[in-house]
């Protein structure tokens, strides 16, 4: 759960976090990761009854029908599309601090192409390739946080925090603005527990990885926040808020050793996201459930080329057109719907499914009353933008669902 939750969204982040609530930014991800807490051990137990492949827009289809599964499906793949964008988007945010003429509009936009590009080409020439190169990317993204942590305390340990820690107090809003893009970073823990049906002791083995890696991934979140308030000044806006609070305690090795990092961290992630995002809807393509054009082959290759390009081309389009904040946010407020109709299915499978569960959460009636509640409470901050992405993949969703159930009726 720890691996799958920390990504390169945490580079992105404190910037934005503390330019809306200050020195008590750090706060909010406790209360993001309360509340995620809550769902996650909502979805702990739906997916102990599974043991095919799916996650949420499977649970969704068997306790409420094929419409909400699609629904579920469709923005489950806006989620990761945009999420995916928000992690170019720290590519590029990190790019100029290793290679300066990599900044500017016109520079991004080549980056980007090449970037992504790139990807899709040896994903489509085979997934061993693509895996090999996410492996080795993925290794060491843990390592530069734990040293900006590390180099971070040490400094304000022995010379004070060059910014004074202040009490301002801010409005509700505000907060829940925050906690909604920091959902961002607690993103992506689901695809940890989407097994739990073949585990062998589920019962011991799941609220202790919930218990032990939520906290664990909290923390670590609070202290790169905590160092960041504590090295510049909310007033300073960056799109690199760690390696430019590197440098203020460990000068342009440091910047450097973080900036490096970033792009490891944001590149291997998204060579993960390009292994195994075309072949989720590729996956529904064969199940009727998406056009069929999502699951076309190669003759060569045998990969599904043509989910693979429409991922990648949705995902030129949302990088360049969206800030790595939009994203967030719009990957943040697809991923609480997903969440939320997840937290609801928990009492209908019940139901349906009785005794086939590997994890049985106690008081799971109250912890889904409480997961729904908080992803309403949160959706409700989104704006007008997120609004219009969410319409716009609805009404596709729609006319997917009134073509699956056309075919469905001739067949």
């Amino acid at each position: 759960m720890v691996n799958f939750t920390i990504g390169a969204g945490i580079f992105g982040l404190p910037s934005a976090a503390a330019g809306l609530l200050g020195s008590q930014s750090p706060i909010a991800y406790l209360i993001a990761a309360a509340g995620i807490g809550v769902i996650a051990a909502c979805v702990a137990e739906v997916a102990s009854r599974f043991r095919q492949a799916g996650g949420p827009y499977l649970y969704t289809k068997v306790a409420f029908g094929r419409f909400l599964g699609l629904q579920t499906g469709w923005l489950l793949w806006l989620t990761r599309v945009s999420s995916s964008a928000a992690v170019a988007n720290v590519f590029i945010d990190y790019m100029p601090g290793l290679w300066p003429q990599a900044k500017g509009r016109s520079n991004g936009v080549v980056i980007l192409t090449i970037l992504i590009g790139g990807l899709a080409l040896i994903n489509i020439r085979g997934v061993s390739m693509g895996t090999r190169l996410s492996n080795f990317l993925t290794v060491a993204k843990l390592l530069p946080l734990l040293l900006f942590v590390a180099g971070g305390l040490f400094f304000i340990g022995l010379h004070g925090s060059p910014v004074p820690v202040t009490s301002a107090s801010h409005p509700t809003g505000t907060w829940l603005r925050t906690v909604l893009l920091l959902i961002y970073a607690f993103t992506g823990f689901e695809a940890a527990l989407i097994p739990t049906g073949e585990l062998k002791n589920p019962r011991r083995d799941i609220p202790q990885a919930i218990l032990f890696s939520l906290p664990l991934v909290a923390m670590v979140y609070f202290l790169v926040q905590t160092v960041v308030v504590r090295m510049l000044s909310s007033s300073i806006h960056t799109d690199h808020p760690l390696s430019t609070a590197a440098y203020v305690f460990g000068g342009s090795t440091m910047a450097g050793i973080v900036s490096v990092g970033a792009l490891l961290s944001s590149f291997g992630s998204l060579a993960a996201n390009m292994i195994a995002n075309p072949r989720l809807t590729f996956a529904f393509a064969e199940q009727g459930d998406f056009p069929r054009w999502f699951g076309a082959i190669h003759r060569r290759y045998q990969t599904p080329y043509t989910s693979i390009i429409a991922f990648a081309i949705l995902l030129w389009v949302l990088a360049l057109m969206g800030s790595f904040r939009w994203n967030a946010t719009l990957s943040a407020v697809s991923r609480l719907f997903a969440y939320g109709i997840t937290c609801a299915a928990l009492p209908t499978l019940r139901k349906k499914m009785p005794g086939q569960e590997g994890f049985q959460l106690p008081g799971g009636l109250v912890f889904a009353v409480l997961g729904i509640l908080f992803a309403l409470v949160l959706v409700g901050r989104m704006g007008r933008a997120e609004l219009i992405a969410l319409a716009i993949t609805a009404s596709v969703s729609m006319l997917n669902w009134l073509a699956v159930r056309r075919n469905a009726g001739n067949s």
